[in-house]
């Protein structure tokens, strides 16, 4: 798919265990030039219910906060395929205990200070490492999220070719939101800590991507309700989800859709890293 600059494009808050208290939250919008207007923000509180989403035609490009790929020294180590659709089905036959017990290994036998390995993209991105199992437990939303991509069919650039009309990203929220707000927290999933401090950031961070105050050149387009609504989810799945959108918005008309040339195919690459 060529670069556009007028497309629909979506923004994934992923969860591992959608439910009805902690869905899968996604933003939807138009990229009109180098504005994005949201359009809708919805909740799948299931697997399957993404499973579907995910079928929807196109043309379109997500950005989803999952990671797409294991670091190549851990897929090494363990003697894992090294080819991605090969790994990502040998990952997907595996159980959550299989993969902990494997990932538990690799760390209890490495000095402290380096205990987790490390995809390429993480440092300039400042995410966590795709093989941790807890705070937060992205290997298991890599378990969970990418088989159903793949079954899906849709064109993961750099990883599988699929449904160009259909591009998945994966995006990381945190990353942008820091260019706005720094290192100040803005969610929290545990009530007692719904703070005034983290609705002030939040409000921070809506304002800056309404006035185009990031490297991505885009600003945003909301309805009074939609501000509301986003300053309000004190969870701030519904911003992440946002700012998923953006990162897509903007990677739909980079070369490669923003992939560096020497990116790792094993590994990937997230959005603006």
């Amino acid at each position: 798919m060529k670069a556009m600059t007028d497309i629909t494009v979506f923004g994934v808050d992923f969860t591992s265990a959608p439910r009805r208290v902690k869905p899968i939250r996604i933003a939807a919008g138009q990229r009109h030039g180098s504005v994005v207007r949201l359009s809708a923000l919805t909740a799948l509180d299931s697997l399957d219910a993404f499973s579907a989403w995910l079928a929807r035609p196109g043309p379109w490009v997500a950005g989803l906060d999952l990671p797409f790929g294991l670091p190549r020294e851990l897929v090494e180590h363990l003697g894992w395929p090294t080819d991605y659709a090969a790994l990502m089905a040998h990952y997907a036959g595996l159980s959550r205990a299989e993969i902990r017990d494997r990932f538990a290994a690799f760390c209890n036998a490495r000095p402290v200070g380096a205990k987790f390995a490390h995809r390429a993209c993480d440092g300039p991105a400042g995410s966590s490492t795709s093989m941790k199992w807890v705070n937060p437990p992205v290997a298991w939303m890599l378990h969970a999220g990418m088989p159903r991509l793949i079954a899906a069919g849709v064109h993961l650039p750099g990883h599988l070719v699929g449904d160009e009309s259909r591009v998945a990203l994966e995006a990381y929220p945190g990353l942008l939101a820091r260019e706005l707000v720094g290192r100040r927290s803005y969610k929290s999933d545990t009530k007692a800590a719904h703070t005034p401090e983290r609705l002030i950031a939040r409000k921070d961070i809506v304002e800056g991507l309404e006035q185009g105050r990031t490297r991505l050149g885009l600003r945003l387009k909301l309805s009074h309700a939609q501000r509301d609504e986003l300053v309000a989810d004190a969870s701030g799945d519904s911003l992440d989800a946002v700012l998923a959108m953006l990162q897509a918005a903007w990677a739909a008309q980079q070369p490669r859709y923003s992939w560096p040339e020497d990116v790792d195919p094993l590994e990937g690459w997230i959005v603006g890293a």
